[in-house]
């Protein structure tokens, strides 16, 4: 699959997820790809930082509407991306493969005592990301106006949005409790 899809898929859906996105924190070695996804919104900011804890330790409290997230997450980096997140702020973030069940229940559940909502999402090339929200429902509260009036994108649109979170029964039931939707 392109680049250009996981790009616009990472960066997109939480922006038109969120009420009203100012702040974005990229922690990413893919930062200009992402920073350029960003800059399609009007009047939204974005800070790059390298894609390790060390980074993320600088960054300040309650700064960022959304946190966009290539670092291998454990309670620690977690608890970071927390910190730094807005009180209706929203992550998204990679993780190990959905059939990794185990690792990804451990995951899910750290983010549980951080968010109202944590929900994995296709990105379109067969994996997924997860998006933990403390306020906003990504299929529920997405931004119509914001998502269907973007320029100059080759593949996420309205429809795709919130059909990129329609999951089969099997990582349903193997996620059954954990996901919070």
């Amino acid at each position: 699959m392109k680049n250009f899809i996981y790009n616009e898929m990472m960066v997109h859906v939480p922006l038109c997820t969120s009420k009203d996105p100012q702040k974005v924190l990229i922690l990413s070695d893919n930062t200009d790809a992402f920073e350029a996804e960003v800059a399609k919104h009007d009047n939204i900011a974005s800070e790059a930082l390298a894609a390790n804890i060390d980074a993320l330790r600088g960054a300040a409290d309650n700064e960022y509407d959304v946190v966009i997230s290539e670092i291998d997450a454990d309670a620690a980096v977690l608890a970071h991306l927390n910190r730094v997140l807005k009180e209706d702020g929203l992550l998204v973030t990679t993780h190990p493969s959905l059939d990794n069940v185990d690792a990804n229940t451990t995951m899910m559940q750290i983010l549980g005592k951080y968010a109202k909502i944590i929900m994995p999402y296709n990105l379109g090339n067969g994996e997924t990301a997860l998006l933990a929200s403390k306020e906003y429902h990504p299929t529920a509260d997405i931004i119509l106006q914001r998502s269907d009036m973007l320029d100059g994108l080759d593949f996420y649109n309205c429809d795709v949005h919130p059909a990129a979170f329609a999951m089969g029964n099997n990582i349903r039931k193997a996620y059954l409790g954990v996901i919070k939707n």
